[in-house]
Formats: C-alpha cells, structure tokens, sequence
C-alpha cells in the first residue's frame, strides 16, 4: 500500500527532490497533492507527471490559469487558490505525509496546518520554528503528528541522537549539538570585498545547489543562524548548547556531543536528496540516488570557527534566540526584506545585517501565546525594515 504525500512548494529545489525520491520508489509513495506561490507552468508539469487530487497556487491569477491549462489537458486534478489552498492542500486527508517546503514565513500556516492534521511533517520550512516555534511544537502534541527535520544540518542531528528521538524533548546525556556551516561563496572575502559583493557573487554556492535567497542566507550565515534557533526548539535544547562550526568540505552536516565524550557525527555527500530520503522512508532506510562518499577522495576535513566581524548575522540570530519571543520573528522578516532589496540592487551586502541591527533595536520584544503574535511581529518588522532599507538607499543615491 502506497503512503500518500503533500509536497508545499513543490516547484522549488527541495520539492523537485523530493519529486525525484518518489519516482524512485513509485510502489511506496503516491504523491497526492501539490502546492506553490506562484510558478504555474512548472506545477503544471508536475499535475501532469503525478495526476495529484488537488494542486494550490498561493496566487489566485496563476491558479486560475493552471485549472484552464489543466482542463485543456483532460487532468481531474483539483485546483485550489490563495492560503486557504495551500492550508487544505497541507490537510488532505490523503495525504500522512506533507513535506513542508514553501520559503519564508508564507510556509507558516500551511506547516500549523499539517501539524495541526496530525500528518508526518517534513520540515524543510525552517521559519515555521522560528517564527512561531512554540505554536508548532504545541500543535504537534496536540494532534499526535510527526516531526521530521529535513535541513541536512537537523536531519543530521535527528540521526545522531538516540531513536526514536522525540521532537522538542532534548534526549538524555547530550552535551552538546554542533551545526555545521559551509561558510559560503565569501568564506574568506576581506571586509572590504563584503562590501562590493554582487548578487550572483553571494548566490554562487560552491556545494549546495539552493534557491536564490537561501544562498544569500548562507553567504550571511544567517540560515545558520535560523537553524540555531530551529535546533533549539526541534531537540528540547537552549541555544548555550547549539555551537556552530564551519566547515568547507559540506560532507559532515551536523554532529552530537554526549557527556561520556563521544561524538557522534553524520557524513554524506552534499545533496538533499539524502535527507528527504530518510526522512520520508523513516524508520527504514530507503535509496535516494545520491552517489556513495568516497572519504579517500575527499582527503580532508576542515573546521574552523565562524567570525562574526565579518558576518554578523549569525550573531543577531543567537542574540534573538536568547531574547525569545517575538524576537526570531522579527529577525526572520527583517532578513526577508533585506535579502529582497540586496538581489534587487537595493541594497549592499553588508547592509543586510545592518538592516537586521536597525530594526531589532527599534523592536519591543512580547511573547508569542498565538498565531496573531507572529504574524503581528512579521508585519511590524516587515513595515520597519522596508523603511530602514529606503531610507540607507536615499542615503547613497
């Protein structure tokens, strides 16, 4: 028998992934629903390929043009639109498994969602811990769903630890959890150089092949920084126990220091498909398509400790992490709106964590005791951080 699966963002990188394990193991997942922002001529394709029951385009306009197409086509497959799409393609009840892989805080309430279903959620959609971590947590409980982490960096961590490992429960006798972090395309730019980097420059990632603003979020090591705070609400730790290193190779993806001083480390080649793999296959070990690791090949493994001189937002997501509350929120949006006017010309790189700073300082941290608090804390720092990047681009003009 077949376990259905929900794909969000299916037209992205993690979802053609994920697209490529289920077409490995066809008598094994039936993929039975879809859903995207805005690219309909890609989801048509997949509509086409998989015959989903529904299919859910964030934008109504796109949605409306994917249903003719697919009327044209003769498909039976159902489209639905706007966030309440997304939410009831996330809440299928074909669906056990729903891989949650729309970027940004737009994957919030489909995640809540899913959670909210009971489903076996795939989280790749790491702002749903770090905007509204506790509500996720909460909603997990609740409804007695899964919680797989598929950041290579989580996942990584998920297999270390002792199994079954417990979401949100941080596992006995685990000292300490090491994200690591390739460094990015910039690693070893001068100050200087920072300055004058160009938006193909940050994208440009030398193992990982990423969306355009996840790249500069590793360029910044600012997704580090979101995974610091996603660790801490994912394992039941503080973020005093999350350290992060950086490491060039990519083939360690994260490690677990336990008292005795063992240190248990997971190493692959660098591509997600791996843990997509485990996670949707979880108990069991499933084949992915990655090719095997040849450590001989690799010939070395290289750690050294972030600067956080030279990239700061590392250090702005622990200091939010610690504050807590809406704080994560705010960092999360304030970068979205950053990385946005940096590959639009908007803005220089280093403005990035200077915008992140600004509107944190101007931010009066409250709890997040419900949704309306995250989405409050977004749209605050949303508003803020657009107008501090108007302001810094009059500046220089």
């Amino acid at each position: 028998m077949t376990t259905g699966v929900a794909i969000l963002g299916s037209t992205g990188s993690i979802g053609l992934s994920t697209l490529d394990v289920v077409r490995r193991h066809p008598d094994r997942f039936r993929v039975v629903a879809l859903a995207a922002r805005s690219n309909g001529a890609r989801l048509l394709e997949q509509c086409l390929e998989f015959r989903p029951f529904v299919a859910a385009l964030a934008e109504s306009a796109a949605a409306d043009g994917l249903r003719q197409e697919l009327d044209r086509h003769e498909c039976a497959t159902r489209v639905l639109a706007g966030q309440a799409g997304l939410e009831a393609a996330a809440s299928l009840p074909e669906a056990a498994q729903v891989m949650a892989a729309i970027v940004g805080a737009a994957g919030l309430k489909p995640t809540l969602a899913a959670a909210a279903a009971g489903k076996r959620v795939l989280l790749a959609n790491k702002e749903s811990l770090v905007c509204a971590g506790r509500l996720l947590m909460e909603a997990v409980c609740r409804s007695g769903a899964e919680l797989v982490p598929i950041d290579s960096e989580h996942n990584a961590v998920f297999q270390c630890l002792p199994q079954p490992a417990v979401a949100g429960t941080r596992a006995a006798g685990v000292r300490r959890i090491v994200l690591t972090a390739s460094g990015g395309p910039l690693r070893g730019c001068s100050p200087e150089a920072l300055e004058a980097v160009t938006p193909e420059q940050a994208v440009a990632h030398p193992n990982w092949s990423m969306g355009r603003k996840i790249s500069v979020d590793s360029a910044t090591l600012m997704n580090k920084g979101l995974e610091l705070i996603e660790a801490c609400w994912l394992f039941g730790v503080g973020p005093s126990v999350v350290d992060v290193v950086v490491h060039p190779q990519s083939v360690v993806h994260s490690m677990v220091e336990y008292t005795d001083g063992s240190v248990l480390a997971q190493l692959g080649n660098p591509d997600m498909r791996t843990p997509i793999a485990h996670a949707m296959g979880w108990p069991d070990r499933i084949e992915s398509g990655v090719k095997s690791l040849d450590l001989v090949e690799v010939g070395r493994l290289d750690f050294e400790t972030p600067d956080l001189e030279r990239f700061p937002c590392l250090r702005l997501a622990r200091e939010a992490a610690e504050a807590g509350g809406t704080a994560p929120a705010v960092l999360n949006a304030a970068n979205e709106v950053a990385v946005a006017a940096f590959l639009e010309g908007r803005l220089n790189f280093t403005g990035i964590a200077g915008v992140i700073d600004s509107v944190l300082n101007r931010h009066e941290i409250r709890p997040v005791s419900e949704l309306a608090d995250a989405l409050a804390a977004d749209g605050w720092a949303r508003e803020a951080a657009n107008r501090i990047t108007s302001e810094w681009g009059a500046a220089t003009a």
